[in-house]
């Protein structure tokens, strides 16, 4: 089902300024019955997304009612909110006043793969690459061009992800998930000040993982890390089997990771 502005319908105005400028946020947030284990992050990103984006927040008891109205009937569902600016006059200015469209969609949760979480998946490293842009730097806004344009790159279905990298080829995350390497024993995932998504999963694993480091990781340190594994608030914990030639086993790092997903209330999907 999708709601818009809390009714079932699936069109918005030609003059919304989701559409003309990617102005707005979304997230995508996975439902499991009617609990998403993740939901207080999910809420806490979109308040400080909409700080950064002047933007009104929209009431998240009122999301989440309309979250579960989106899913029902769906035993497994992956619930996106989408937040825009709404409509105004022509041209970049915001409207003084601005009256945000909202956007709830809820699709059947995708099937995932258990030898993914157990063996590992392979990236694809993208020779594109993501602008520095610090105002808009962590937030999962509206504009993914970039991601369009390096998802485009591969179609083999052995390959699971692409690796991105920022223009000084410093590793930034995956297409759609966010990414940590273990360096001589120690976790690090990249820093996020410049560009790329400060996923709800990463916050999630940040907090289960107090001696991970945040800090710039350069490719050729990230290739040569002990384990690699992304993470994403649909898809969970997946280890990386290869970037390339560049091949790794999925570690203990990871392996303590999935089951603490497991205990959150995700199904455990590598089983």
């Amino acid at each position: 089902m999708i709601l818009v502005d809390g009714q079932p319908q699936d069109r918005v105005s030609a003059q919304d300024r989701g559409l003309l400028y990617g102005d707005g946020l979304f997230e995508t947030v996975r439902l499991v019955g009617r609990a998403a284990p993740l939901w207080p992050r999910h809420m806490r990103r979109l308040a400080h997304g909409c700080e950064r984006l002047r933007l009104p927040m929209p009431d998240p008891a009122l999301l989440w009612r309309e979250a579960l109205a989106a899913g029902e009937g769906m035993a497994q569902a992956v619930v996106r909110i989408t937040l825009t600016r709404g409509t105004g006059a022509r041209g970049y200015a915001m409207p003084a006043t601005p009256h945000a469209t909202r956007v709830v969609a809820a699709f059947p949760m995708p099937a995932l793969d258990a030898s993914a979480y157990r063996d590992g998946i392979r990236l694809h490293l993208c020779a594109t690459r993501l602008a520095e842009q610090p105002a808009l730097a962590g937030l999962k806004h509206l504009n993914r061009l970039e991601q369009v344009l390096a998802r485009a790159e591969w179609d083999d279905p052995a390959v699971a992800e692409g690796l991105l990298c920022d223009a000084r080829g410093r590793v930034v995350s995956a297409v759609s998930a966010n990414l940590f390497a273990v360096v001589d024993g120690v976790p690090a995932t990249p820093a996020l000040d410049r560009c790329g998504v400060a996923g709800v999963a990463r916050a999630e694993v940040l907090d289960a993982l107090p001696r991970a480091q945040v800090r710039d990781l350069p490719l050729d340190e990230c290739l040569r890390a002990g384990e690699l594994f992304l993470t994403s608030s649909v898809r969970g914990i997946l280890p990386v089997q290869a970037v390339g030639d560049n091949v790794y086993v999925p570690g203990p790092v990871a392996r303590a990771l999935q089951a603490h997903w497991a205990a959150l209330g995700f199904p455990t999907e590598q089983a």
